[in-house]
């Protein structure tokens, strides 16, 4: 009985921690500049099968070292699937990144690593959510990136609007869309059909377990307010370092001390301003430099400076400085620190010369999070909007993704 009980134990703990959510996880401080994408711009890959996907990366270390990778599927709600390796890859992952390049002409040393899936080894067999995982060659864990694979078997539309939350009629952005299910058969979609929403590819606000509240014909109809609500948040900040000497319009100035330091002039509060519509990638980066032609490979690491004049009404909060050039990361390095000489909150980040967008996120004493606290909310903010389809038939052991839309709020209606 006492070694029926042991290994039921160990069997339930197996399950227990193969079921966790998948959340990504961050790189230590000498990876940097982590591109994930599909065949289009948008550092998130949504791909159909068979597409390819590619991820660079560079190790400040400059060592060479071996880095490994593994994909893992899973579920509608981020744990892994039920599906063996062999049911959702063709081939065998576990394999070493071959294809890497040291750095050259650069003052900050590094090797640069890019694998694209499918490849030789590995291929993809079956639609879904996908995670991919990084090791080093001591088999620790180094980062993960989610990415979802899609059959196009149903269409989507969907459009932006205006809350009708009188409360929240100039902060929120309300999407609702339909599902054209024709040519694909679904008996029950209350139950077989799940749908996701994702704004500006940012998974921690996106939204889930969403019924359909009618059908007409073929169509399921999602004309929610507060279900499919988000807040509208603020064009994001931005700067360009593609030219080391020349500072822009979000530079005020440049000094070279062993690397070449950035200074951005100190941001402004803007949630008690007039909404100004500012251009912007929606968190977005992109890799670019006038020093040489292999962007990869040539473009430098330089300090940035970041400021923020420090104002009572934070307190003792935490502000840190957040985009998809650290995946959204609230760690020690992101942390601004205060300058009682200067009365700012200061960070100093080495960031890859190119254009990059960021905010600033409070963190609260209680450890709650306070994302437009600086920037603000506004209705007419212009943010992208990814609507995924799962579904799972009855007796299926995984969540497929049969279509997905994208709907922009530049748009928006009332």
């Amino acid at each position: 009985m006492r070694f029926f009980l042991k290994h039921l134990l160990v069997f339930l703990t197996t399950i227990c921690a193969f079921s966790q959510v998948q959340e990504e996880i961050n790189p230590p401080a000498n990876i940097k500049t982590i591109i994930f994408k599909g065949p289009t711009e948008d550092q998130f890959p949504v791909v159909k099968l068979d597409e390819s996907i590619y991820l660079e990366f560079d190790d400040l270390t400059a060592s060479e070292q071996d880095y490994y990778y593994k994909i893992v599927h899973c579920d509608y709600d981020w744990t892994p699937s039920q599906l063996l390796k062999s049911q959702y890859l063709i081939g065998i992952d576990n394999q070493r990144i071959i294809d890497y390049e040291n750095s050259y002409n650069t003052l900050q040393p590094y090797s640069n690593y890019r694998l694209t899936i499918p490849n030789n080894e590995v291929k993809l067999k079956v639609s879904g959510n996908y995670v991919l995982e990084i090791y080093n060659m001591h088999q620790e864990l180094q980062f993960t990136r989610r990415f979802v694979v899609y059959k196009d078997l149903v269409s989507v539309g969907g459009v932006v609007k205006r809350s009708r939350d009188f409360e929240y009629i100039n902060e929120k952005q309300v999407v609702q869309f339909t599902i054209n299910t024709a040519g694909f058969p679904v008996v029950n979609p209350k139950k077989e059909i799940k749908v996701a929403i994702i704004q500006n590819h940012f998974w921690p606000t996106a939204l889930y377990n969403l019924k359909p509240q009618f059908t007409i014909g073929n169509e399921l109809v999602y004309r929610y307010d507060q279900e499919t609500s988000f807040y509208g948040g603020n064009e994001f900040l931005n700067f360009d370092t593609k030219d080391l000497r020349t500072p822009t319009f979000a530079i005020s100035r440049i000094e070279f001390k062993e690397l070449y330091h950035h200074y951005l002039f100190p941001n402004q509060y803007r949630y008690d301003r007039p909404y100004t519509f500012f251009p912007d990638i929606n968190g977005d980066f992109v890799v670019r430099t006038l020093q040489g032609d292999d962007v990869s490979r040539e473009a430098e690491y330089t300090n940035v400076h970041f400021y923020l004049p420090y104002t009572p009404e934070l307190g003792l909060d935490h502000v840190y400085v957040y985009g998809k050039f650290n995946n959204y990361d609230l760690s020690e390095e992101n942390l601004m620190r205060y300058n009682d000489t200067t009365g700012n909150l200061e960070l100093v980040y080495p960031i890859k010369q190119g254009f990059y967008n960021y905010k600033f996120i409070v963190e609260k004493e209680d450890g709650t999070l306070a994302p437009n606290q600086i920037s603000g909310n506004f209705h007419f903010t212009e943010n992208n909007y990814l609507i995924l389809v799962y579904y799972r038939d009855f007796g299926e052991f995984y969540d497929s993704i049969i279509g997905i839309g994208t709907t922009n709020s530049q748009t928006i209606s009332n």
